[in-house]
């Protein structure tokens, strides 16, 4: 156990995953965190109570949104001397947030806090030329008509028109999609194992809904109360027919059925310690043992989705425990090519070997234990609510079966990988 003593996952909640650009264009991150944090305060009776800290984080950041998580806070109903922190992991933000909060309890320095993270990409802000800006710096400094001219003289045209953020390495110019399709060429993933894993993920993420799994980890929100992005009525042969959505070639596998579409949502999780939650009266659903990070150095040739695979290794090291040992992986679907690259590699003795410095391979695991509710792929993917999400998911599997342990692990954009590891 990294923690000198248990970090208790009390509760967890998240609003409907949405495609971006549709249901909750014109909502602001605050908007959408809020509610999920709203929602956790509202069914743990946590109003007007003071929590050691509250962190959250979002990677398409709106500069509306630079205090993101006090602002939250303040729209909460938790007592209004609760501390707020934002932070920024790539699609690892929520379970770097869950495993700071986590730190804080664990060293005694916090009773209890909140981690969130939410993103949405309907919401991004409209950016101006640098060069305007430096432009205009100029021009407020010029003392006098002439140099005010001088300034005028060398104004273009050009330099009104707006940026877009995009989604890809500054380091390499790819976006996160042509770096997996690389990844799925240097390991000879074929499309038909990528589309199955994606099948797999709608027809778990369907069947749990149907049986209500998600009922009190999905809260309804603007008349949604499952995430629309699921398609339970999806087949092999359905995800055979798209195109590839990246490498547009005849050799492009990705498509947009076996990649995460661009995504709207928040999540929220509530941790605590054993003592905290028992004088709340809360109960205790798992408990979060340990948290590793880790990043690879994709711009010289390393796969950039390929960080957990050093994250986990770290992971199992320092807990003693062999990848097998685990009653459920939740393993992040940003593309399902990217699980099966990850899977292959600890899988591979020589990977292992050269890149986690091990003796044997890490070997296999039981699909059947993989995402068992779905992943990623079904239910959409919001950068920094995804981790919100899995622990939620991850804690109310151990709590249902009484026992048990999951591994969590989770790509991230900038070659980044995040593990963690969820116990009762």
């Amino acid at each position: 156990m990294a923690f000198s003593r248990k970090v208790a996952i009390i509760d967890g909640v998240r609003i409907p995953f949405v495609k971006s650009l549709g249901t909750y264009l014109g909502l602001s991150n605050q908007d959408l965190l809020g509610a999920s944090v709203n929602a956790l305060v509202s069914r743990n009776n946590l109003q007007g109570k003071l929590l050691g800290d509250v962190i959250t984080g979002t990677v398409m950041n709106h500069p509306f949104d630079w205090n993101l998580g006090r602002e939250v806070v303040l729209g909460s109903g938790l007592a209004p001397e609760t501390p707020g922190l934002n932070i920024q992991r790539a699609c690892g933000t929520g379970l770097e947030a869950a495993n700071l909060v986590a730190l804080k309890i664990g060293a005694g320095q916090i009773e209890s806090g909140i981690a969130g993270g939410s993103d949405t990409n309907s919401d991004i802000p409209l950016l101006g030329q640098r060069k305007l800006t430096h432009f205009l710096v100029k021009l407020q400094n010029a003392k006098s008509i002439t140099e005010k001219l001088s300034v005028l003289t060398k104004f273009h045209p050009s330099l009104l028109k707006p940026q877009m953020p995009v989604v890809r390495e500054p380091r390499t110019g790819l976006s996160m999609g042509e770096h997996c399709e690389l990844m799925v060429k240097e390991w000879k993933i074929s499309r038909q194992d990528q589309d199955e894993i994606a099948f797999f993920s709608h027809q778990n993420a369907a069947k749990a809904f149907e049986e209500g799994f998600h009922d009190d980890l999905v809260v309804e929100f603007k008349g949604i109360k499952r995430d629309p992005i699921l398609r339970k009525d999806t087949t092999k042969e359905k995800l055979a027919r798209l195109k590839p959505a990246f490498d547009r070639s005849e050799e492009g596998t990705l498509t947009a059925g076996n990649s995460t579409p661009l995504t709207d949502g928040s999540s929220a999780v509530l941790l605590g310690s054993e003592d905290w939650a028992a004088k709340n009266n809360l109960n205790v659903r798992a408990y979060i043992t340990d948290c590793e990070v880790a990043a690879v150095d994709f711009v010289h040739g390393a796969g950039l989705l390929m960080g957990p695979t050093l994250a986990v290794s770290r992971l199992l090291q320092r807990n003693k425990l062999a990848l097998q040992d685990f009653d459920f992986y939740e393993i992040h679907e940003a593309f399902a090519g990217q699980v099966i690259c990850t899977l292959r590699a600890w899988e591979s003795a020589e990977y292992c070997k050269n890149a986690l410095n091990r003796d044997q391979a890490l070997g296999r695991i039981d699909p059947a234990l993989m995402n068992v509710k779905g992943g990623s792929l079904a239910l959409g993917h919001p950068f920094a609510a995804t981790g919100g999400r899995i622990i939620a998911t991850a804690a109310k599997l151990l709590e249902q079966k009484g026992k048990g342990r999951v591994l969590i692990s989770i790509c991230t954009a900038g070659g980044m990988g995040i593990a963690a590891i969820i116990e009762r």
